[in-house]
């Protein structure tokens, strides 16, 4: 109620002002005429009065407008029709055809003004509604916006903590498997070695089984020992990523016969925990990707630290990519669930991750911000 009563009041001082104009412009146009007199002679009185309506009927609105052109007309009336400062006329007719033809065009000009008033009118409420909705819609754009920055940001937190579970479950994985599957195929192995020493009492059917089981629950141990290690090598916890990575790289040139060069400084620190297991996965990834898809017979891993940051790049002289998939690689970011997670996971630490093909080959390249080391080990020690 308290803005109406505002409104209102504000209308009723925009009445009164366009009022007054009104009359202000019959007046001034009056006086005009008066001082004119000498020039233009008692003819044509209504000159200025025309001036004063059509400022009216543009300005000041249907009401006002017609106040300006019946005082013009009552002063005309009075000051300049002959006998003049009286109402009576010397000749009527000339006079009254005079004030009829006035008041039809002011007419004319009064509605002329008032629609096209009324066509600002309606243009302003037009551009009025328009700015609203406008704002509206800018007002929505920005809470849509907040809310999808506010959902991709939970979204990176969730994809991150997945990313720890998955490494926490695979680290208690390979410590079941080297704990309790280990402990048990070593059991079976020295149950087994025991038969074994005491096979010149059984026929050779059976010696032979007892030999061919004992080969076999080595081969376990070994099959489960690798396993175990892929899933997560405990050199990453005890020596660090360039053991881990000397140990992993040896195996893999070993299973794949691809020769592998890694350039790793002999000073190379200890990173935080994030950082070695995504650097790890990074080579890990790269490398099971040239065993797969290459078909090089080498490649070259590099890692070394300049200017506070880590950088990682794993090159192969096989196939390379092809110009059509890379091109869906640059254009949609459908790099395939590796590449994929590998970004997420430098994404995650503050890092990048790019790839370059030709002809010669393909080449991984990665850096990260570097981080202290023993903060972050503390960090998640605590939140254990």
């Amino acid at each position: 109620m308290p803005i109406n009563h505002v409104s209102e009041a504000g209308d009723d001082r925009h009445a009164v002002r366009r009022y007054g104009l009104g009359i202000l412009a019959a007046v001034v146009a009056l006086l005009l005429r008066q001082w004119l007199t000498p020039f233009l002679g008692e003819n044509n009185p209504y000159h200025t009065a025309w001036a004063a309506v059509v400022f009216s009927a543009w300005y000041c609105g249907l009401g006002p407008s017609i106040v300006t052109t019946l005082l013009s007309v009552v002063g005309v009336w009075y000051w300049f029709l002959p006998p003049t400062h009286n109402f009576v006329l010397q000749d009527p007719r000339t006079a009254i055809y005079g004030m009829a033809g006035f008041l039809f065009f002011s007419g004319l000009i009064i509605a002329l003004g008032e629609a096209n008033r009324r066509s600002l009118g309606r243009s302003k409420w037009a551009e009025k509604q328009l700015k609203k909705a406008h704002e509206e819609l800018e007002r929505k754009v920005q809470e849509r916006t907040t809310d999808l920055n506010l959902a991709n940001e939970n979204l990176r937190d969730l994809s991150s903590r997945l990313q720890q579970i998955r490494d926490e479950e695979r680290r208690q994985i390979a410590r079941e498997l080297h704990d309790s599957v280990g402990q048990l195929l070593a059991a079976l192995g020295m149950n087994l070695a025991v038969l074994q020493s005491q096979s010149q009492k059984l026929d050779l059917a059976a010696a032979r089984a007892i030999s061919e089981n004992t080969a076999m629950v080595e081969q376990i141990s070994s099959e489960i020992r690798t396993i175990s290690h892929l899933l997560h090598p405990p050199l990453l916890d005890i020596a660090g990523l360039a053991s881990a990575l000397r140990w992993y790289v040896d195996g893999f040139s070993e299973r794949s016969k691809i020769r592998v060069d890694l350039d790793v400084p002999e000073e190379f620190g200890r990173l935080s925990d994030e950082m070695e297991i995504a650097i790890f996965r990074m080579v890990q990834e790269c490398l099971t990707n040239i065993h797969r898809h290459s078909g090089g017979t080498s490649a070259v891993i590099r890692v070394h630290e300049e200017d506070r940051r880590i950088f990682i790049e794993v090159q192969d002289t096989g196939r390379g990519i092809s110009l059509e998939r890379q091109l869906e690689i640059s254009s949609s970011g459908r790099t395939g669930v590796g590449f994929r997670g590998m970004r997420e996971r430098f994404g995650q630490l503050g890092g990048s991750l790019e790839i370059r093909s030709d002809g010669k080959g393909t080449a991984v390249t990665a850096t990260l911000p570097l981080r202290d080391a023993t903060t972050a080990k503390g960090a998640k020690t605590d939140v254990v």
